[in-house]
């Protein structure tokens, strides 16, 4: 399947596509436009480019074991938590200690009024993300993208945009502090309403 031609359809479509036939290949589409904003999430509390780029992929099989068994009405709100989820667990594993408390039913509970807060939260979070990610100098947000979305090696990005090996280490490594420094400003500008 060729994942750019699906560009224009919803999130909600593509659940609903996926729901109609359970052809994996609908949720690839949709995770594919959340690995970077879910890779920034597991950086946040891992603190650690491996650790969250394994957790990217273990959210991912998550994600996808737990779709074929639920239905989900607000897929980018849900999969932060599940995200945010899998890295508290992963810290309290980590610390031997309890982090936070993972709401397990947060799928097949109705939502109660502080779950509902928390995924507007996340949701007004992820969209400050994406803002930001836009916002980025044009060299720096497709090294980013094909970095850490894409999962192109340094030397696959030289060879697709012909810069060089020091140009493409440096826009990941810019973009991405970039993308830190601008999300805390519109967390400060935009606060959750």
């Amino acid at each position: 399947m060729n994942k750019g031609k699906y560009n224009h359809i919803s999130d909600q479509e593509l659940l609903e596509r996926f729901y109609a036939d359970h052809n994996n290949e609908w949720l690839g589409i949709l995770l594919e436009r959340y690995t970077l904003l879910l890779l920034g999430v597991c950086m946040k509390y891992l603190k650690n480019e491996d650790d969250a780029r394994d957790s990217v992929q273990q959210v991912f099989l998550k994600v996808i074991q737990e779709l074929h068994k639920y239905r989900v009405e607000y897929f980018k709100s849900w999969v932060y938590m599940v995200a945010k989820n899998h890295c508290l667990m992963k810290l309290r594993d980590k610390n031997g200690k309890i982090a936070a408390e993972v709401n397990e039913n947060l799928v097949s509970s109705p939502l109660e009024e502080t779950d509902r807060e928390a995924l507007t939260q996340n949701d007004h979070t992820l969209e400050l993300m994406e803002e930001a990610l836009n916002e980025l100098n044009p060299e720096q947000k497709q090294c980013v993208t094909l970095f850490y979305l894409q999962k192109k090696s340094y030397q696959e990005i030289t060879g697709i945009t012909g810069f060089s090996m020091l140009q493409v280490k440096s826009y990941i490594q810019n973009g991405k502090r970039n993308l830190k420094i601008l999300i805390e400003k519109k967390m400060k500008e935009k606060p959750n309403p």
